[in-house]
């Protein structure tokens, strides 16, 4: 049985802005691999510049470091324009996205999980309310075993390879 770190931190979350820092603290917890499940890759989360940084970073730092994206419907990250996005353009042997298949985009949740450990999690994605684990493999091993899943049925999102000018 795994000991809990004994700086683990678990907090409650009710806002976007407890959201954004949630995901940055998570993310800042890898060493070697991100797994993002969203619907429209939040606006204000996942394009904040303090946790592109961290990402950056980690990719820069680790050469087998990897962060895979699902992302539920695409349309307005490509549409708006998403530096998170453009980011994953530049390093894209790095960061790769998925448009979630048709048929699995049922799932209501959204969460972040890092090197299967550390977690964000909401049960609803229009709904900011949700918890942040800096140590909970086990939870973060069962919703990454799901996101597995779903990677492995959903397709490569072209509009998301195409290099900007």
């Amino acid at each position: 049985m795994e000991q809990p770190k004994q700086n683990s931190k678990r907090w409650v979350i009710s806002t976007r802005e407890e959201m954004r820092q949630a995901a940055i603290e998570v993310v800042s917890e890898a060493s070697r691999k991100v797994s993002i499940f969203t619907h429209d890759l939040e606006p204000g989360i996942y394009d904040d510049p303090e946790f592109l940084e961290i990402v950056k970073r980690l990719v820069l730092s680790q050469t087998y470091a990897r962060i895979r994206v699902l992302i539920a419907d695409p349309s307005r990250a490509i549409k708006n324009g998403n530096n998170f996005v453009h980011l994953g353009r530049r390093l894209n042997t790095y960061i790769e996205f998925r448009h979630v298949r048709e048929d699995l985009r049922s799932h209501a949740e959204a969460f972040c999980i890092a090197d299967e450990t550390a977690l964000v999690y909401r049960l609803q994605a229009v709904r900011w309310e949700g918890i942040a684990d800096t140590h909970e493999p086990a939870v973060a091993r069962l919703y990454g075993k799901m996101f597995d899943e779903i990677w492995f049925a959903s397709e490569v999102e072209m509009e998301f390879r195409q290099l900007g000018i």
